[in-house]
C-alpha cells in the first residue's frame, strides 16, 4: 500500500504543485521541443541534418547538468533555516520517500525556474537560432532522466543496461553517502570521482 506523502506546505494549491502523475512531464515538454525543433526548420531554415547533430551534444549538457544540480544543488548542505527547508523540497523530500510515485518526476512548476536559469546561458553561449534546437534536444535528456528515474523505483527493469542504472541509483539512496549523483548516466560520476 502506497504511503501518504509528506506534506510540504498548508496550503493545498501550493501542495498541489508538488505532486505530479509522470505523464505531466511529456505532457508538458513535449510541444516545447517540438515548437523550438520547427522553430529552428521553419523559421530559422536551419538545415535538418545539423539541427540534428545537436542531438548528441545536447544530450550529453544535459548528463552533465544533470550531475551538477544532483550534487551542488539537491545535495547542497545549507545551514540556514530557509536553505535547508529549500533542498528538503527540492530533493530532501525525495530521499525521505523515496518510492512517493507522486514525486518521482520534476513537477513543471520547479522545472520550469530551471529552465528559465539555463535558457539564459543557452541564449548567452550559443548564437541565436541555434539554442532553441539545442535547448529542445537538451530537454529531451531531461525527459529520460525523469523516466529513467520513476523506472528505477517503480520497474524491474530486466534489460541490463537499465538494471545497472537501477542498482547504481538505489546505492545511491540507500548505501553510499556523497556519491553516484548521475541517475541516466554514471559518465559523471567517473570523470568528478563521485562513484564511490
Amino acid at each position: 500500500m502506497q504511503k501518504k506523502s509528506v506534506r510540504l506546505f498548508k496550503n493545498n494549491f501550493m501542495e498541489s504543485l508538488t505532486h505530479v502523475h509522470p505523464i505531466v512531464p511529456l505532457l508538458f515538454w513535449g510541444p516545447v521541443i517540438v515548437f523550438l525543433l520547427w522553430r529552428a526548420v521553419a523559421v530559422h531554415d536551419l538545415p535538418v541534418s545539423l539541427v540534428a547533430a545537436l542531438l548528441i551534444p545536447g544530450l550529453l549538457v544535459w548528463t552533465l547538468t544533470e550531475y551538477l544540480l544532483h550534487r551542488f544543488v539537491f545535495h547542497f548542505s545549507a545551514t540556514s533555516r530557509p536553505g535547508k527547508w529549500l533542498v528538503y523540497l527540492f530533493h530532501g523530500v525525495h530521499h525521505d520517500e523515496p518510492n512517493d510515485k507522486s514525486r518521482l518526476v520534476m513537477p513543471p512548476a520547479g522545472a520550469i525556474i530551471i529552465m528559465i536559469f539555463l535558457w539564459q546561458i543557452f541564449s548567452a553561449v550559443l548564437p541565436a537560432p541555434w539554442a532553441e534546437p539545442f535547448c529542445a534536444f537538451f530537454i529531451v535528456g531531461y525527459l529520460t532522466y525523469d523516466y529513467i528515474h520513476y523506472a528505477t523505483h517503480h520497474f524491474a527493469m530486466r534489460h541490463p543496461v537499465l538494471q545497472a542504472l537501477k542498482h547504481y541509483h538505489m546505492r545511491h539512496h540507500f548505501s553510499v553517502k556523497n556519491a553516484k549523483y548521475g541517475v541516466s548516466s554514471p559518465m559523471w560520476d567517473w570523470v568528478f570521482g563521485t562513484l564511490h
